[in-house]
């Protein structure tokens, strides 16, 4: 993606604010999240370890080969992004890139339609629509972003590399130059995106910000990698 400057964040929650300028140097990211597939592959090598097992998680089971990958942590996520040479996004990296490029867009897509299953898997008609798991990595290319990002909303959400903070503060040390907020290190690594057992149109907006601790691992969240 070409680099640019944009306005990050957004007025809708506490930890969206305050909205702030920052430019964001040329980066590559995957066009798609890291499938179970291509994670096994560095399981197979030794350079990964295998992810859990529980609900939604899609690892040893049949026929998820092509979904995104879950149940990993935030030490798994970083060690396959760097068996390929890559990294996890910064946060505003993955917001830049959410946003077709830093443009003022509410979801992926643009500002309409609303999120729904026509554009992500989410719960709109029960959880990954109706079939209570995740869809193969662009299944719904309808949501994908201006230069082809799929799933950026919904399915899984996706690790990104900074430690969380409440808000967006210049003061408190956000970054305004791409870079992750690394330092003063925090409790939980920031996820960006919605995914499938969120129902609130919320949650599927390019900005929408949660986190966990880096060691959990749970079947609504995987990654992509960037470099």
């Amino acid at each position: 993606l070409p680099g640019g400057m944009f306005a990050m964040g957004s007025d809708d929650q506490q930890d969206e604010q305050p909205v702030h300028a920052v430019t964001v140097p040329s980066f590559e990211i995957r066009r798609t999240e890291v499938t179970v597939s291509e994670y096994e592959a560095c399981v197979d090598a030794g350079e990964c370890s295998e992810p859990d097992l529980g609900l939604y998680c899609n690892w040893a089971d049949a026929g998820y080969e092509n979904h995104p990958v879950n149940c990993v942590d935030w030490s798994q996520a970083v060690d396959f992004c760097e068996w390929v040479g890559g990294r996890l996004p910064s946060e505003s990296e993955w917001e830049f890139a959410a946003r077709s490029g830093g443009q003022d867009f509410r979801f992926p897509w643009g500002e309409n339609p609303a999120a729904s299953c026509s554009h992500a898997v989410m719960n709109d008609g029960g959880v990954g629509c109706g079939m209570d798991r995740t869809w193969e990595a662009c299944s719904r290319t309808a949501g994908n972003t201006d230069q082809g990002l799929c799933d950026m909303a919904g399915n899984v959400a996706e690790w990104v590399q900074d430690w969380r903070h409440d808000d967006y503060a210049v003061d408190g040390g956000a970054p305004d130059d791409g870079s992750a907020w690394e330092s003063p290190a925090g409790i939980h690594r920031v996820d960006r995106g919605g995914q499938l057992d969120h129902s609130d149109l919320g949650n599927m907006r390019t900005t929408f910000r949660y986190g966990y601790d880096p060691d959990h691992s749970v079947g609504t969240l995987g990654f992509r990698c960037a470099r």
